[in-house]
C-alpha cells in the first residue's frame, strides 16, 4: 500500500509539473492591455485630464510584462485586466475633463465678451464728457488689443484648445478691468475738480 501511495504521489507531482511547464502566457489578454494603454496614450484628453489613471495603466502594463517574463501567468492576466480598466478610466476621465474645460472656457469667454462691451460703452461715455483728463487714443488702442485677445479666445475655443481659450479670456478681462479702472479714475478726478 505504501508503494502505491508513493507512485500515486509521484504521478500527481509529475502531472503538476507538466501542467505548470505547459502553462502559456495570456498573450491575448496582454495584447488587449497593450492596445488599451496605447489608445489612452494617443487620446489627448486622456493624457491631459486622465493623467493619474493613465499612470496606473502604464504601471500595471509594466508589472504585467515583468510577471509574464517571470512565468507568473495568472498574475500577468490579472495585471492585464487592471491595465485595461485603468486605461479605460483614463479615457473616461479625459472625456469628462474636456467637457468641464469646454464649459469653463465658454463661461470665461462670455464674461470677457460682456466685459468688452461694457468697457467699450464706458470709454465712449467718458469721451463725451467735458474735460476728462485721459489719453483716449491710448485707451482706444488698448481696447482694440483686448478685442483681439477676445477674438483669439474665441478661435481657441472653436479649435477645442480650452486651456488657451481660458488663458486668453482671463488676459482680456484683466486688460479690460485696467482700462475701466483708468477711465473711472479720470472721471472721478474730473468730478472732484468741480
Amino acid at each position: 500500500m505504501g508503494q502505491r501511495r508513493l507512485v500515486f504521489l509521484w504521478g500527481v507531482m509529475i502531472s503538476a509539473l507538466l501542467f505548470w511547464g505547459c502553462a502559456k502566457p495570456p498573450t491575448e489578454d496582454m495584447e488587449k492591455a497593450a492596445a488599451a494603454v496605447t489608445q489612452a496614450e494617443n487620446d489627448p484628453d486622456a493624457v491631459l485630464y486622465g493623467e493619474n489613471s493613465l499612470l496606473r495603466a502604464r504601471d500595471a502594463l509594466s508589472r504585467m510584462r515583468t510577471s509574464a517574463d517571470s512565468k507568473r501567468y495568472d498574475e500577468a492576466k490579472l495585471l492585464a485586466q487592471e491595465a485595461i480598466e485603468a486605461a479605460e478610466k483614463a479615457q473616461s476621465d479625459g472625456s469628462a475633463g474636456a467637457v468641464r474645460a469646454r464649459e469653463e472656457a465658454g463661461r470665461l469667454l462670455l464674461e470677457a465678451q460682456n466685459a468688452l462691451a461694457a468697457t467699450e460703452k464706458t470709454l465712449n461715455t467718458a469721451k463725451n464728457l467735458d474735460k476728462v483728463d485721459a489719453d483716449f487714443d491710448a485707451l482706444t488702442r488698448r481696447l482694440e488689443a483686448a478685442r483681439n485677445t477676445v477674438g483669439e479666445a474665441e478661435e481657441n475655443l472653436a479649435a477645442n484648445h480650452y486651456q488657451e481659450s481660458q488663458n486668453k479670456s482671463m488676459e482680456a478681462r484683466a486688460a479690460l478691468g485696467d482700462i475701466t479702472a483708468e477711465i473711472s479714475g479720470a472721471v472721478t478726478k474730473k468730478s472732484r475738480k468741480k
